[in-house]
């Protein structure tokens, strides 16, 4: 009887192993539940799906059911998994359309169930004019909200990327946009002093801003903060993405970092046969040496992957991550890796930073943009542990070049000596990041 392998979960995390998987294992039996209407897409695409930008959610779609079925794959969607059965090797599923329930056993079993858009518990905060952004379901339903009620007026609660994204992008279709954060400055995986670069920005592209802020609920037409009360046709919760992992836990998989699934180097679970990638899993962060938990579509891929290789009957470890994260707020571009100086400091580091200016390529080229870079280092060793860059066209993408010295290990020292390329239109004789190194230096 061919081997069973069922997978919960229609998208990076779970649908990144299933390729890896058919290629060692021709013959297995691979069975995915998923409970929404796609499979493998880019939910980091759809603000820019809002935006008009992008024509339409189908876009985002980078292969289908069909496409899946194709290779011999058994996808079954609007099927969700509501109980997993370590002990007796089976899953119990309930077909939200045919409203039928069924038992599937396994003999191995990915659990890709994602994240969840945080929802704290806020009066009203059910209510259909209320919308995460995590899914293309989400997607659909904010889009017809939007459309169907003339949408004039939305409220983004929470500054993270999805909630600036998302102001950008209702701005972008003459929506007048307000941002409401508890925090000082928008952005809290930067430090307080460039995220404030980044509210500018938002100033500057017709968001009302709305910070240190708390909401307080919703109710019909509007949300009420301990400030005031806005009117609103539209609700988008930007707070933040956890992993969604109730399912592990009440199956009684062990849970790590912020309560995502703890999986060791090969993306294995606490059970024999159980493997776990995506947004519902830990990592393991290679500055801090600690498991962590980051909800990124890079490491869904590299995570599903790894998982599905070791599924097949291969031997692959997914090292870790640095945490590099990219987007445009605007025409500002913003970009991190490794630690800010306020996870430096939360990770009991003793450490130093600098914070330079210069510009994305030779200054008196006439399309040179201003930005910023924010270095920090360990104190004493200087060894490299993070950097921040916010600027124009052209300047976040340099982080890569950090994040690879972070992954290399180096220190700041040697960070000023790598031999980046120079020539007028796009940067000075020192790139900004070597500027930044150089500056650091001199306080290690």
């Amino acid at each position: 009887m061919a081997e069973r392998i069922v997978v919960i979960g229609g998208d990076a995390g779970g649908m990144a192993a299933i390729s890896q998987i058919r290629k060692r294992k021709s013959d297995a039996e691979i069975v995915v539940f998923e409970k929404g209407h796609w499979t493998s897409y880019s939910a980091c695409g759809i603000p820019y799906v809002v935006a008009g930008q992008v024509a339409g959610i189908e876009r985002l779609v980078a292969r289908t059911p069909e496409q899946f079925r194709e290779l011999g794959v058994d996808v079954r969607m609007r099927h969700e998994v509501t109980a997993i059965d370590l002990a007796g090797g089976h899953v119990e599923v309930r077909d939200t359309e045919g409203n039928t329930t069924l038992e599937m056993g396994f003999d191995q079993l990915l659990v890709a169930t994602g994240g969840r858009p945080m929802r704290p518990p806020i009066p009203g905060i059910e209510l259909g004019f209320v919308h995460g952004v995590q899914t293309l379901d989400d997607a659909a339903d904010l889009l017809a909200h939007a459309e169907a009620g003339r949408c004039r007026r939305v409220v983004v609660v929470g500054g993270g990327y999805i909630g600036l994204e998302m102001a950008e992008a209702f701005v972008e279709r003459g929506v007048a946009t307000t941002l409401v954060d508890s925090n000082e400055q928008p952005m809290k995986t930067l430090d307080t002093d460039m995220g404030a670069l980044i509210a500018d920005a938002l100033r500057h592209h017709g968001v009302e801003l709305r910070l240190c802020t708390k909401v307080r609920g919703f109710s019909d037409g509007a949300v009420v903060t301990d400030a005031e009360r806005l009117e609103a046709d539209l609700v988008v919760l930007g707070i933040g993405v956890g992993p969604n992992s109730q399912l592990a836990r009440e199956a009684g998989l062990r849970l790590g970092a912020r309560d995502a699934i703890a999986v060791d180097r090969r993306q294995h679970t606490s059970a024999a046969g159980v493997w776990s990638a995506g947004d519902c899993a830990e990592t393991f962060h290679l500055v801090t040496r600690q498991p962590t938990y980051v909800a990124l579509g890079t490491v869904a891929n590299k995570g599903g992957r790894v998982a599905g290789i070791n599924i097949g009957g291969g031997d692959a470890v997914f090292p870790g991550v640095v945490g590099t994260a990219i987007s445009k707020i605007c025409a500002t571009e913003v970009a991190r890796t490794g630690l800010t100086e306020a996870e430096a400091r939360e990770a009991g580091l003793a450490h130093v930073a600098r914070t330079i200016e210069s510009t994305t390529n030779a200054g008196y080229m006439p399309n040179a943009k201003p930005m910023s870079v924010k270095m920090v280092a360990e104190r004493g060793s200087g060894r490299l542990l993070g950097a921040q860059i916010v600027g124009g066209s052209g300047a976040a993408k340099r982080i890569d070049t950090v994040a690879v010295a972070l992954h290399a290990g180096l220190d700041v020292q040697q960070v000023v000596d790598l031999d980046l390329a120079y020539a007028p239109p796009f940067s000075g004789v020192w790139d900004p990041v070597l500027i930044a190194a150089r500056e650091l230096v001199k306080l290690i």
